[in-house]
């Protein structure tokens, strides 16, 4: 850290000298044009950057595992590049096919340019136009829902239900995906806090509100998936697993409100409530433990890994209670 004493030039003018390093290795000189982000008690200082479009390349020669193609490509796009150019000596039709699956995955990245040794994907929307709060609101919606629908398709049998669960894993992926690039790029560049109209502190709640909502949905599809190996629930069992999918899922709810609302004292108070409905969820899921036991082990096993699904879903929602309440909080003074 260095220190600048500030000055008055010309009677009403503070001014504030720039430390030389860091002014040389920013290419910043007589003449050079800087921006000032304002947050609260802080003043964001950056050298004036063009608009252009931030480009990176990553070599895929050899790379022909599915999963790590496509990890290396949502990793280029989540780490905030515009334009992504993956080359190889030569590209094989394996690495196309699994190239174009992961850019269908990811919100605004489509695939431009193809040779015999590249591909070009670009993403055609601007941070500008990338809504945070639209996109944590849709998977809220998405995520929640699907754990209703497995807990049903549990329930009443319904493999096709299951199915159309697992499906809408992937949407809300893809969102998760969109909220990490964001989070991302407003922590490299300040402007884009600017233009999406969130401090970066928001975007931060934001961005871990989301990974307890992908997490939900993860085990929504699998609730989904376990479904399918055992047969039709009746009896107090089957009222006791409704009841436990309400009580676990009303805590992101309400969590989720906390989170959104503008009102601090209202975001505490819903978080607060959120955080004590965990309790409940607890005992019911110890009285479920209890039904299951009289059902042959592997079903039991199977509703157990069930009733544990739920649990964390509660436990995810305390966990977006803790962030409403971080956004809540007063800010220090630096």
């Amino acid at each position: 850290m260095e220190t600048r004493k500030v000055q008055v030039t010309g009677g009403s003018t503070y001014t504030v000298s720039l430390p030389k390093e860091w002014a040389t290795e920013n290419d910043v000189s007589a003449g050079s044009v800087v921006e000032f982000h304002a947050e609260r008690d802080l003043l964001l200082l950056a050298p004036q950057r063009d608009n252009g479009r931030v480009e990176g390349t990553l070599d895929v020669e050899g790379l022909e595992n599915r999963h790590e193609l496509t990890r290396a490509v949502m990793t280029m796009y989540v780490s905030g590049f515009d334009i992504i150019q993956l080359e190889a000596t030569r590209i094989t039709a394996e690495q196309r096919r699994i190239i174009r699956d992961a850019t269908q995955g990811l919100v605004g990245l489509e695939m431009i340019e193809e040779t015999t040794d590249r591909v070009v994907l670009q993403d055609l929307l601007d941070s500008s136009e990338l809504s945070v709060h639209n996109a944590i609101t849709r998977m809220r919606l998405v995520s929640l829902t699907m754990l209703s629908d497995a807990v049903e398709a549990l329930i009443e049998d319904d493999d096709d239900l299951a199915a159309d669960v697992m499906q809408r894993d992937d949407d809300v992926d893809r969102l998760w995906y969109m909220v990490s690039r964001v989070f991302r790029t407003v922590l490299r560049n300040p402007t884009t806090a600017d233009e999406i109209g969130f401090p970066r502190e928001t975007v931060f709640d934001f961005q871990s509100s989301a990974r307890q909502l992908e997490r939900i949905a993860d085990h929504a599809t699998k609730i989904a998936s376990l479904s399918q190996e055992i047969g039709e629930i009746t009896g107090e069992t089957a009222e006791l697993l409704d009841q436990l999918e309400a009580e676990a899922i009303a805590v992101p709810e309400t969590a989720m409100d906390a989170l959104l609302t503008e009102d601090s004292d209202e975001a505490v108070e819903l978080a607060n409530e959120a955080r004590s409905q965990i309790p409940d969820v607890d005992g019911t899921a110890r009285e479920v433990d209890g039904q299951i036991r009289e059902f042959d082990p592997q079903s039991a096993q199977v509703l157990g890994l069930i009733v544990d699904s739920l649990s964390r879903t509660a436990d995810y929602g305390g966990n977006i209670a803790e962030s409403a309440l971080q956004k809540a909080a007063p800010r220090p003074q630096s």
